[in-house]
């Protein structure tokens, strides 16, 4: 079964928590993944913060039912049930959500509050249809964003002369710690014209070794002929490191012929060039930092 959404999860917490005893998220993952029948798998993926994505629902299912007062905090990082909660487990045997959480004025006000600070009303994040947990949708956010920066970046790599796409290749390996400095790498892309080689690259600042390079601008799919000619050029210079790098990408064969060299060549298609160029900030610029944060509950305890 899926890992449900952090609306799903809110009835069975009351329901475990109805025993009118102190409880925490943490002891409660273990019931809860039982009753939704979680694999070890489901029960370990990561968000993209790095917490378990089920711990992370539950404990948003957990914050919306403080904030209707269908639980109530008792001390660090334990709650119990309320009356409140009681009489809902009562009136909705199937299933408690935000819609239902809405007829507590409580709730209501707190969801009034997050619409007042939304500078966007209509992207309300935390909306009563919204499967996702907040923090969720930040993420979703985020990677739709990506996506589109990713692909207007990789067409206007395919718009730019060739000289151009061999000088942001240089900014890149540079950026990732290859090539010493900006300089040096210039001067060795483009020079070498051996074959199907376009210029070769310090593998670390003292050059304890090499790595030769192909950077081209390409129409259609590289197929395997190319990473062939590529990979001999290599043999004839006794090299054992080898990067082929294109605005376009590359055929089920020719991954799968660089995958059986003993030499190693590593494709890089124009899909990963955009994001090597994000994750190092070539070519982009910030135009904004939003940092996420969660209380410390250690700078509150006495």
């Amino acid at each position: 079964m899926a890992i449900p959404d952090f609306q799903s999860i809110m009835r069975p917490i009351l329901e475990l928590s109805k025993d009118g005893k102190n409880h925490s998220i943490r002891e409660l993952i273990e019931p809860l993944s039982v009753r939704f029948h979680l694999s070890e798998e489901d029960r370990n993926a990561l968000n993209a913060s790095g917490q378990t994505t089920f711990y992370n629902r539950a404990a948003w299912a957990k914050t919306h039912l403080k904030q209707a007062g269908l639980l109530e905090p008792v001390q660090r990082g334990y709650f119990r049930i309320t009356e409140r909660g009681l009489n809902a487990l009562r009136e909705a045997p199937e299933r408690i959500d935000m819609a239902f959480l809405l007829q507590y004025k409580e709730f209501a006000d707190f969801r009034q509050r997050k619409r007042t600070n939304d500078t966007e009303p209509e992207h309300d994040l935390g909306g009563a249809n919204n499967l996702l947990t907040p923090e969720e949708s930040v993420e979703t956010a985020f990677k739709k964003f990506r996506q589109e920066l990713e692909a207007e970046l990789l067409q206007t790599l395919k718009t730019c002369s060739p000289s151009l796409f061999e000088r942001i290749v240089v900014d890149v390996l540079v950026k990732m710690g290859y090539g010493g400095n900006r300089q040096d790498a210039g001067q060795a892309i483009g020079k070498s014209g051996d074959g199907g080689i376009d210029g070769l690259i310090k593998e670390d600042r003292l050059g304890l070794d090499t790595i030769y390079i192909q950077a081209k601008k390409w129409e259609g799919t590289v197929s395997r002929p190319e990473i062939q000619k590529f990979a001999g050029a290599l043999q004839g210079m006794r090299a054992k490191k080898g990067v082929f790098i294109t605005t376009s990408s590359f055929t089920k064969e020719a991954r799968e012929y660089v995958a059986h060299l003993e030499n190693k060549i590593i494709l890089i298609d124009g899909e990963r060039l955009t994001q090597y160029m994000i994750d190092f900030n070539v070519g982009v610029s910030i135009i904004g930092t939003y940092e996420t944060k969660k209380i410390d509950l250690d700078y509150f305890e006495e």
